[in-house]
């Protein structure tokens, strides 16, 4: 990239952390732990909806394994060049790799925000309209949702990040986080930002406040349904309480970052929150939708006892 005092930036610096060699080591250990672990649960559910019959005719479940997919993808994007930025000090990537992660992981992050919403339609037409359940989740409609998301979550930050990877960067390299982020991104660009800043800001508000808020009213619709009958409200509360833990922690912490003021500007913080849902988020949340969730565990037990019995008759 060149910039306008003829200088040339070709690759950018992580900083990282900013800890020393035991500290890094011990990261090291415990994200690598947690990435395999998170890749095993989420592997483990796509598993279980393939070959369980009964889950994968579920539209919950449809959705649910796409979703275990995303968060695959989601995590794989920066949790790998994280430990080997802690295992490999220097933290030294290409201007074109900074930028393709910094355009991966956002638009995958996009893409997770459609999801939520498409998983709150569900439960809310389940609870709220259950005569005309299969009718409105069909197969062909979930799978027509699930390409949406991905399609319009790739789409969504796309001008954004193209507007910021043409600034002049005045051969300012360093960046003080663990991944290509778009705030510490546009503070080493040259004046003039241009359009950039703005149009990033309102990709993100409109994104952020747009499914928030349709999550919120699809959820708040759920309750009240379910409180004017109080037979089934623990049982149904129990449905989605999972659904409400695991999108409370990721736009809970999402919006701490992008949303509120000065959310970007205190640099421990902003790694920290960053870090919680980039590979935290994504551990929990095949734990959360499935650690007491029946139809799981009885799939899981079928598909056990199928594999006891092929081994018992060889």
């Amino acid at each position: 990239m060149v910039s306008s005092n003829w200088t040339s930036v070709e690759e950018f610096v992580l900083l990282g952390f900013g800890i020393g060699p035991h500290n890094r080591l011990l990261l090291l250990i415990l994200f690598a732990i947690l990435y395999v672990l998170t890749l095993v649960e989420n592997i483990t559910i796509i598993i279980l909806v393939l070959l369980d019959t009964h889950l994968g005719q579920l539209p919950m479940y449809i959705l649910l394994s796409n979703f275990s997919w995303l968060e695959m993808c989601y995590v794989s994007t920066t949790v790998p060049r994280m430990l080997f930025d802690l295992a490999v000090p220097g933290g030294i990537i290409s201007f074109n790799e900074c930028f393709i992660q910094f355009y991966v992981f956002f638009s995958l992050g996009c893409t997770e925000c459609f999801f939520l919403s498409t998983m709150a339609l569900d439960r809310y037409v389940a609870i709220c309209r259950p005569l005309h359940y299969s009718h409105i989740m069909s197969h062909n409609f979930c799978y027509l949702m699930v390409a949406l998301c991905w399609i319009v979550g790739f789409l969504w930050y796309l001008v954004p990040a193209k507007l910021i990877s043409k600034l002049s960067f005045c051969d300012a390299n360093v960046i003080d986080h663990f991944l290509c982020d778009p705030g510490p991104i546009l503070s080493l660009a040259c004046p003039p930002l241009g359009k950039a800043p703005i149009f990033s800001q309102i990709c993100l508000n409109g994104l952020l406040i747009g499914n928030i808020s349709f999550v919120v009213i699809s959820y708040s619709t759920v309750i009240f349904t379910l409180a004017k009958t109080s037979d089934s409200l623990r049982k149904g509360f129990s449905t989605i309480s999972f659904h409400l833990i695991v999108v409370s922690l990721f736009y809970g912490s999402v919006a701490a970052m992008y949303l509120l003021p000065g959310g970007e500007s205190q640099l421990g913080v902003t790694k920290a929150v960053t870090l919680f849902y980039t590979a935290i988020t994504p551990f929990l949340n095949p734990l959360i939708y499935c650690l007491r969730n029946n139809q799981v565990k009885e799939a899981l037990g079928r598909l056990l006892k199928r594999k006891v019995t092929l081994i018992w008759s060889k």
